[in-house]
């Protein structure tokens, strides 16, 4: 079986996966399922780096037991409608991943704008999203010593992740650039810009 059940409370299953990317092919399976009318009764499906949270079944244990039938497919990423996030592509940590994947500060921009990148989830700060789509050889380590402070807007890459930074704080990515748009807004509805499930395209500001 490539997924553990676990349950939680009386009408929630937490799905363990054997890494990120099935998380993410699963989430995106539960979410076609109940737009279909499949699992109606699901109130909340929470994803995270390698589980995802099933909340509010009427039958735990059987939907338990399913489980162990379903092999997702990949996730799509191409298609479908995407948040553009424009960014200015100035960040302090350029030339270094430049270095990393062998190519010109220029071509950083180019191979970001043309990755299809999805919110496999959130987490560290209301907001952040967990970007996936980067291939295995554009992957950079986080730094060996996190700043104290990193600005609202910061666009960074860590492992195989992208994300923006919604508000200033500490943080160990490499930052790439940034962008001006408001990935956490309180005042907004939904507050957040970027959801699990969402397509994501950066572009370059002019």
């Amino acid at each position: 079986m490539n997924v553990r059940p676990l349950p939680v409370g009386t009408d929630s299953v937490l799905l363990e996966t054997p890494d990120g990317e099935y998380a993410e092919a699963l989430h995106a399976l539960l979410l076609r399922w109940r737009a279909q009318g499949r699992y109606a009764e699901v109130t909340e499906i929470v994803p995270a780096a390698r589980s995802v949270l099933v909340c509010g079944l009427a039958d735990p244990r059987a939907f338990a037991a399913e489980v162990a039938r379903w092999r997702p497919p990949p996730v799509a990423r191409e298609g479908g409608a995407a948040v553009e996030l424009p960014v200015r592509f100035d960040g302090p940590d350029l030339a270094e991943v430049a270095g990393a994947w062998g190519v010109g500060v220029a071509e950083v921009a180019d191979l970001v704008t043309s990755t299809a990148f999805r919110v496999a989830f959130c987490g560290f700060a209301p907001g952040f999203g967990y970007l996936t789509g980067l291939p295995q050889g554009l992957r950079v380590p986080r730094r060996a010593t996190p700043r104290t402070r990193v600005p609202a807007g910061a666009v960074a890459l860590a492992g195989p992740y992208a994300g923006v930074y919604p508000r200033p704080s500490p943080g160990g990515w490499q930052i790439i650039g940034t962008t001006e748009a408001a990935v956490w807004d309180p005042a907004r509805d939904p507050a957040a810009l970027l959801a699990p499930g969402t397509n994501v395209r950066f572009t370059v500001v002019a």
